[in-house]
């Protein structure tokens, strides 16, 4: 049986609960004008984008190397000009596929990618992703390993605009985790702070975070990858 594509939210609704994600950002200690919504609408159709995009929602986050390929000329087709956030685990083999339309990596965890990254798309926006709640099952460096990251990154012209995590596994305490790369940024003397999801972006906002990763808060229970 083929699965039923999800219906997109209208503009309205989405505008209404983009406006929810503000307040909490801004009761959390936020703003607006401070953090950044990227709306993740990793296995939606384009149509949540193009509706994303009507509600004032820009940033756009994807998982998948072919998925961001495929609606990045979705996107262009329909006259549609979002800033796409690459935010899921990244193959090396996969950056030539994404060069040139990713307006910020986030998943830059290791010197290969780095590498990769500066030859396919020189002067590239990115952040690096370090493991922060020390599960083996992460991607991300080690905090010990941010440093000679960034260094690394920057040596070869890439834009290191800050770094990223992810909270625990399952549930657990995110401040930690979140605390820990907020002191490592300030540390190494970068600004951007990706990190939060759906269901703690409260917490990395008083955590001092500049990003937030946001899905099913705006788009919904996502649908299964076909």
């Amino acid at each position: 049986m083929t699965a039923t594509a999800p219906k997109p939210p209208t503009v309205a609704e989405l505008t209404d609960r983009l406006a929810e994600v503000h307040q909490r950002i801004e009761a959390a200690g936020g703003s607006a004008e401070k953090v950044t919504v990227v709306g993740v609408t990793k296995t939606f159709p384009i149509e949540f984008v193009a509706a994303a995009q009507a509600a004032g929602l820009r940033d756009v986050g994807e998982n998948y190397a072919q998925d961001l390929a495929r609606r990045h000329g979705e996107a262009e087709a329909l006259g549609l000009d979002p800033r796409w956030h690459f935010i899921g685990g990244l193959q090396r083999n996969k950056v030539k596929l994404l060069a040139g339309k990713v307006a910020l990596w986030h998943t830059v965890d290791r010197d290969s990618l780095v590498a990769e990254i500066a030859k396919r798309d020189a002067g590239a926006k990115v952040l690096i992703q370090v493991n922060t709640t020390s599960e083996a099952q992460k991607s991300g460096c080690e905090p010990s390993d941010a440093k000679a990251l960034v260094d690394q990154a920057a040596t070869a012209g890439l834009d290191v605009r800050g770094l990223m995590t992810i909270g625990p596994t399952g549930g657990g305490d995110p401040r930690p985790g979140f605390d820990a790369l907020r002191e490592l940024a300030t540390t190494l003397g970068v600004a951007e702070l990706s990190m939060g999801m759906s269901a703690d972006y409260e917490q990395a906002v008083a955590a001092g975070s500049t990003m937030v990763r946001i899905g099913s808060a705006l788009f919904g229970a996502r649908p299964p990858k076909l």
